[in-house]
């Protein structure tokens, strides 16, 4: 019994040593923001209190297009498509509360209500009255929420591996093992303050079909994003189901009458591909692309290919009415006499 009692106080120490070696302070937002922000970074304030970072680029008279990102990324994921649409759109993106260079507004109410609502208040703050929404995983859950609640607003309604329908029995067993583990109530009290850098390299490489998109600098940046002060505490509430306050239904769905674009992945490992189906299925008029070999994120790992996609969509959205002169107009049935 004593035996028994050393080792288990033996391996306790060891475990508790080896827990506050792996502790991680927060970084400021300060520092933060002299890696990460972008030269046309922008923050939208309540008085002197910073709460969304964003971007705003593209020429102003333009038709206006708006993206959000997914769960624990930022306004970088958009990088390839933003240097492509701001030729001929003006491109708004931002980072949602409590993710990138934004502050958390309330993290006891996090979840897609509140990101519906601050992709309106980023809306109306910059004068954009209408505009199209593009959302990636938990931003396409957020996109399908807005236009739900605000569809007088959209042009158009893009869906990039959009999150918000529940797994049916056998899907998501081939998840990322971190939002296995993330989905862990006890997990998540331990592992909050904890380096997490080989964790989110293995979630990122498990989202895409190509591991060898992830880089040093990508797991770095998610990693330091991350530890913004109040950041975990916002990345663990949404794991603990804040966003399953709103929930993906065909009826639901079918109320949506915004022109809309599915993308999608056919290896996607943490949205089946199924669920882009659905979404298709239930979206009158909705069109579907699935892009083969490709993950979770199709935005960077099929950039060329997906922007064109994209592009096409929205010259469709935005294409001049064809003027018809009297003299080409079709000749009407000459009325029936009696």
């Amino acid at each position: 019994m004593k035996r028994l009692l050393v080792v288990l106080l033996t391996l306790a120490i060891i475990l508790t040593t080896g827990w506050w070696m792996l502790r991680r302070a927060d970084i400021s937002y300060n520092t933060l923001e002299s890696v990460y922000s972008k030269s046309n970074s922008r923050y939208l304030k309540t008085g002197d209190r910073i709460e969304l970072h964003f971007t705003d680029s593209g020429p102003r008279d333009a038709p206006a297009v708006i993206l959000v990102h997914g769960y624990s990324a930022s306004l970088h994921t958009w990088d390839d498509w933003a240097r492509q649409l701001r030729k001929d759109y003006r491109v708004i993106r931002l980072d949602l509360p409590g993710h990138g260079l934004s502050r958390c507004l309330d993290n006891d109410e996090i979840g897609i209500e509140q990101f519906v609502a601050s992709v309106d208040r980023l809306a109306g703050s910059l004068d954009v009255d209408r505009f199209t929404l593009v959302g990636n995983s938990m931003g396409g859950h957020t996109a399908w929420a807005y236009a739900l609640q605000h569809p007088q607003k959209l042009d158009g309604l893009v869906l990039v591996d959009a999150a918000g329908w529940l797994d049916e029995p056998g899907e998501g067993e081939g998840q990322p093992f971190i939002f296995k583990l993330l989905r862990n109530g006890l997990a998540r009290s331990v592992i909050r303050d904890l380096d997490m850098s080989a964790l989110i390299r293995s979630g990122l490489e498990d989202s895409f079909a190509d591991p060898e998109f992830v880089t040093d600098e990508m797991v770095e940046r998610y990693s330091a994003l991350s530890r913004a002060p109040c950041h975990r505490d916002a990345l663990l509430k949404l794991m603990s189901g804040a966003t399953l306050r709103v929930l993906a239904s065909k009826e639901k769905l079918a109320a949506i009458t915004t022109p809309t674009l599915i993308m999608h992945g056919d290896t996607d490992n943490l949205i089946p591909v199924a669920h882009a189906h659905k979404f298709a299925d239930a979206i009158p008029g909705a069109e579907l692309i699935i892009y083969p070999q490709t993950g979770h994120i199709p935005q960077e790992e099929v950039a060329t290919q997906s922007v064109r996609d994209l592009l096409g969509f929205l010259s469709g959205l935005h294409a001049d009415p064809v003027e018809v002169s009297p003299e080409d107009a079709p000749a009407l049935p000459a009325p029936d006499g009696g």
